[in-house]
């Protein structure tokens, strides 16, 4: 169970916080849930407390493992991608979906590893502006850092 105030990740939406909890009513029936602000925009979602793990709500990463991830970028020699576009975009939205960070930086390293190679689709493009935005904000609630700083030590490291 989260509290209010406790810094969380939730899949394809990235980093935020517990605002509240609160009581609503849902079919004449009260169910407690979670609002969670996030860091990119004047985004609030309402997650009922009772679906939240099944939601894939978790708290957010360490420390440790937000240089690992860091760590991670150093090499895109480890991504392998199936070579039909369907797929590759099926399996990519699965592992943003999964709200792993160690997924999502796979899914950025696949992508930016195509762009080096040919021109990704606008689809492509968007996916790699979505995972990287999920990322970026889980990283830098983790770390204590900036959206703007976690990013350019991303494009640094790459």
């Amino acid at each position: 169970m989260f509290h209010k105030g406790d810094k969380i990740s939730y899949p394809m939406h990235g980093a935020g916080v517990v605002e509240a909890i609160e009581q609503r009513d849902f079919l004449d029936e009260k169910r407690d849930y979670y609002v969670l602000r996030f860091s990119d925009g004047d985004i609030k979602v309402h997650v009922p407390v009772e679906n939240a793990e099944k939601a894939g709500l978790r708290s957010i990463i360490t420390s440790d493992v937000c240089r690992d991830v860091f760590e991670s970028f150093k090499t895109l020699e480890d991504v392998d991608e199936p070579t039909n576009w369907n797929k590759r975009n099926r399996e990519n939205l699965e592992k943003m979906k999964s709200g792993n960070v160690y997924e999502i930086a796979s899914v950025i390293k696949s992508l930016l590893k195509r762009e080096t190679q040919k021109s990704l689709s606008s689809s492509e493009k968007k996916m790699l502006g979505t995972s990287m935005q999920i990322l970026v904000s889980e990283l830098a609630l983790a770390s204590n850092k900036k959206d703007e700083e976690v990013r350019r030590i991303i494009t640094q490291v790459l």
